[in-house]
């Protein structure tokens, strides 16, 4: 009873606790509706890929990956991964950082240039960087001049992997890092800790989940670019074919079996991707749930 008012929230609340306002039947009919879409979208294109990637046997499955230019489109694949998830990450947490811990202008600007390359199609962002640094863009002949090859060619590629790939990091860690405030790094700075000390013993343990996250949502659109990554690199084969592209052209030449073994690939690897990434989730759900009993825990003792 609070000010003559009876709060009662029985009558709603389900064992879970949880208010429950539909029926039975519209339950089950919005489950079923969501497990459909993901049987018909989702889990029946995979098994697909599958099917078809051993349709002619272990064999020619495997073959599959032992061409010289399978080979190369696999290697450039992970080249560039091994490239882009780092330098994303070390400016996905400057970008945040600046963001959460600091008011300063342009802040929006900033934050809006972040969201940039959700907004812009990955083939315009190919079109871009070729406008930039093709033999007839704006530094195309001094790059000429120095023989230094970025178009159709792999820093060309892990140019394009980069934009399309930057906010992920960044956005993940923007509101983690503003919910959190500044009073914990204050305090170590407070103490005598060194910026490097505070961000390594008090900010990155704070953000190790989301941060996390973010790198697995990066490393999984760098490996599975196609749009600007098919602009800037010429498809050349052997050289310039990362893995989406390499499937491209092998069923475009009606390989059908290779086209689909790599593809697997790619498949296992959005899989594994998956795995971690409810991993991850499970992590961060764990840790909110302790440090909630944990205060709840506080506020009774």
């Amino acid at each position: 009873m609070a000010g003559g008012i009876v709060f009662r929230a029985d009558t709603a609340c389900s064992r879970g606790g949880h208010a429950i306002t539909e029926s039975a039947w519209t339950r089950r009919f919005l489950i079923l509706a969501a497990l459909g879409f993901l049987m018909l979208f989702l889990i029946l294109p995979l098994l697909l890929v599958f099917v078809y990637a051993f349709g002619e046997g272990l064999g020619a499955y495997f073959r599959a990956f032992t061409e010289p230019d399978a080979r190369a489109a696999i290697t450039l694949t992970l080249i560039t991964a091994a490239i882009v998830v780092p330098v994303n990450t070390g400016i996905g947490i400057a970008a945040a950082w600046s963001i959460a811990k600091f008011d300063f202008r342009g802040k929006q600007i900033l934050i809006s240039l972040i969201d940039l390359p959700f907004a812009v199609s990955p083939v315009i962002a190919g079109l871009i960087f070729i406008l930039l640094f093709g033999a007839r863009g704006w530094f195309g002949p001094w790059l000429l001049e120095r023989d230094i090859r970025i178009i159709f060619a792999t820093p060309g590629i892990v140019i394009a992997t980069l934009f399309v790939t930057f906010p992920f990091v960044a956005r993940e860690l923007i509101p983690l890092m503003q919910a959190q405030g500044t009073e914990e790094e204050q305090s170590a700075l407070t103490l005598g800790a060194s910026g490097f000390q505070t961000f390594w013993r008090v900010t990155l343990p704070n953000i190790k989940w989301g941060l996390l996250y973010g790198i697995i949502l990066t490393n999984a659109r760098a490996m599975g670019e196609f749009g600007a990554v098919s602009v800037v690199s010429g498809h050349i084969r052997g050289q310039t074919n990362t893995m989406p592209l390499h499937i491209e052209v092998l069923y475009n030449d009606y390989q059908t079996t290779a086209s689909f073994a790599v593809a697997s690939l790619l498949a296992l690897l959005a899989v594994a991707t998956l795995a971690v990434k409810s991993l991850v989730e499970w992590k961060i759900s764990r840790d909110h749930a302790a440090a909630a009993r944990e205060a709840e825990q506080g506020r009774t003792g």
